[in-house]
């Protein structure tokens, strides 16, 4: 006899992903702000038995989901000892239940040493690496800091395309003095490696940075921004033409090949992260965990995970956060499933005067709960979302 309405099982919740955060880089990183994470070794084992109480702890609150992804990130996490990597990848597998075409993906430099070891981190569990290339010119790698050259980027990428089955790498645009010319060249190349996913950045001024010293002393000029504007369109046009399209402001990819594990963050799914300053979304609950390597190995030690706070999301507050995450995407959100998920009625999330004032000016596209920003209104992106976000 079917079940009534009222009887009917609720559905079952999206997979959620897993972050992993390796702290140590093996060298001074002029982007990030863990120079002092340099370390010259480390205990492995004790850094694999906080890491598996950490996700256990995890586990213990939100285990037996399905589990879309696996990200190993931070400072070098292609220096992880790959039986650290495997012990987590198994460990998750029995906490959670891995979908059938699950991603687990690992950031690495494209140094030689980084790349001897992606054989071992594959036969680990790793299918997907993500190269920091960022520069196809070995100039503007060392204008970026960058310790690698072409050569030494391009025989790891070679590597890693022998070994994973899929390889996305990240190229930096809109650097000083940069033409079209030489950005078309050098994009061209890139297009050529075949690659289903690509991260196209274009460079921005953090304060704090390198390049802000820089420029505050005169000694750096950021691109004009009209002509960051036409890099970001002829961009847009050679990415589609070689079919790798955009579906978020910065990532191209061939339809089917988009990053998972991204995805779920755009799409405001639920992600737990372990490790030194991951951050996690566990339903309506913000998690943190204790940045310093050595606050965190003494919380987990005391605790049994490295949490530092855990805090509970208003309403609105998950709203914004999903509206600002999602129309980063060439998808769009869904205003329904956003007001369903912070239960907010549909007409408290956005400003519809102000939608229909930039769907006229063709900004944004509005199709009953769909709302996507332009492609060619993208760049604006931080402009409109305080105009149309009114949470």
């Amino acid at each position: 006899m079917p079940l009534s309405p009222l009887e009917s099982p609720a559905p079952a919740p999206e997979p959620m992903a897993l972050y992993v955060h390796w702290p140590f880089c093996v060298s001074k990183c002029p982007y990030c702000d863990f120079n002092s994470h340099v370390r010259s070794g480390i205990d492995t084992e004790a850094w694999r038995d906080a890491l598996l109480d950490d996700l256990a702890h995890e586990a213990s609150l939100n285990g037996g989901r399905g589990l879309s992804s696996i990200f190993f990130g931070g400072g070098t996490p292609s220096l992880m000892p790959p039986a650290i990597v495997a012990g987590i990848i198994d460990a998750a597998s029995d906490y959670w239940q891995p979908t059938s075409d699950i991603e687990i993906t690992l950031e690495a430099n494209p140094s030689s040493v980084e790349a001897a070891r992606f054989a071992d981190l594959a036969r680990a569990g790793v299918n997907r690496v993500s190269l920091g290339i960022q520069a196809l010119d070995d100039q503007a790698l060392h204008f970026l800091g960058r310790a690698h050259d072409v050569a030494e980027g391009l025989a790891a990428l070679n590597v890693a395309q022998s070994v994973f089955d899929r390889v996305n790498f990240d190229l930096i645009y809109a650097r000083p003095d940069q033409t079209e010319a030489e950005w078309e060249a050098e994009l061209t190349r890139g297009l050529a490696f075949g690659t289903d996913h690509l991260s196209l950045y274009q460079l921005t001024i953090e304060p704090g940075t390198r390049f802000a010293t820089l420029v505050a002393q005169g000694k750096m000029t950021p691109a004009d921004p009209d002509h960051a504007a036409t890099l970001y369109e002829q961009t847009q046009a050679m990415t589609q033409a070689a079919g790798l399209p955009a579906y978020e402001i910065s990532n191209h990819a061939r339809p089917g090949q988009e990053s998972r594990h991204n995805l779920t963050y755009w799409r405001y799914g639920s992600y737990a992260g372990i490790g030194p300053g991951a951050h996690g979304r566990r339903g309506g609950v913000a998690t943190l965990r204790h940045k310093k390597p050595e606050n965190w190995m003494t919380a987990v030690r005391r605790n049994s995970h490295g949490l530092q706070s855990e805090e509970p999301l208003a309403p609105a507050d998950r709203a914004r956060e999903a509206l600002i995450m999602g129309l980063r995407l060439a998808e769009g959100v869904d205003l329904g499933r956003i007001a369903a998920m912070s239960g907010l009625e549909p007409d408290m999330l956005v400003d519809e005067q102000a939608v229909t004032r930039l769907a006229k000016l063709a900004l944004v596209e509005r199709d009953g709960q769909r709302l996507r920003i332009t492609s060619a209104a993208m760049l604006l992106l931080d402009a409109i979302l305080p105009e149309i976000v009114q949470v």
